[in-house]
C-alpha cells in the first residue's frame, strides 16, 4: 500500500493555501481602499475651489459670486455678502486680487465640509469652507473643524 499515505494532508494544506490567499486579498483591498479614500475624500471640494480661483483669474466675477452661493438676489449669503463687499475681498482692486499665485497649503475635511488653508502671494493667508452637499464656497467660520466653544450658560449656583 504504498499510495494509502501519499495524499495524506494535501486536501488541508490546499485548503489552507486557498484560505491564505484570500485573506491577503481582502487586507490589500482594505489597504488600498483605506488609500483611496485618504487621497480622493476631499477631491470634488477642492476642484471646486480650484474652479472658483480660475474664474477670478478670468475676471468672471458674476461665476465666481454664483459659487459663493449668489444664485439669485435674495438667497441669504447674498444678503450677508453683497457682491460689492465680494469685489472688495475679490475684485480687481480688491484685497485679494493677486490670486495667480495662490497656493492650497493645507485641507482640512470636516463631516460637512472642507477647510482649505489658501496662501496668497505676498505671504497673506485666508480660511475657505466649501460645503460637502451643494460644494458652496464661503470663508471659514472657525480654523478647525470641531471647535470647543466657551460654555456661555452662567453656571448654577
Amino acid at each position: 500500500m504504498p499510495g494509502y499515505l501519499e495524499s495524506y494532508g494535501a486536501e488541508e494544506e490546499r485548503r489552507e493555501r486557498i484560505l491564505k490567499r484570500i485573506a491577503l486579498a481582502l487586507l490589500a483591498a482594505l489597504l488600498l481602499g483605506g488609500v483611496a479614500y485618504v487621497l480622493f475624500r476631499n477631491y470634488r471640494e477642492v476642484k471646486q475651489a480650484e474652479r472658483f480661483f480660475e474664474l477670478l483669474r478670468q475676471q468672471d466675477y458674476q461665476a465666481a459670486y454664483r459659487m459663493w452661493g449668489c444664485t439669485e438676489p435674495s438667497a441669504p449669503a447674498c444678503r450677508d455678502y453683497p457682491f460689492e463687499a465680494f469685489l472688495e475681498d475679490w475684485g480687481p482692486k480688491g484685497r485679494h486680487s493677486n490670486v495667480s499665485g495662490v497656493e492650497f497649503k493645507r485641507v482640512r475635511g470636516c463631516r460637512d465640509g472642507v477647510i482649505i488653508t489658501v496662501g496668497f502671494p505676498k505671504g497673506e493667508e485666508e480660511l475657505l469652507w466649501v460645503q460637502r452637499g451643494d460644494r458652496v464656497i464661503g470663508f471659514a467660520p472657525w480654523p478647525v473643524c470641531n471647535p470647543r466653544l466657551p460654555d456661555t450658560q452662567p453656571a448654577a449656583p
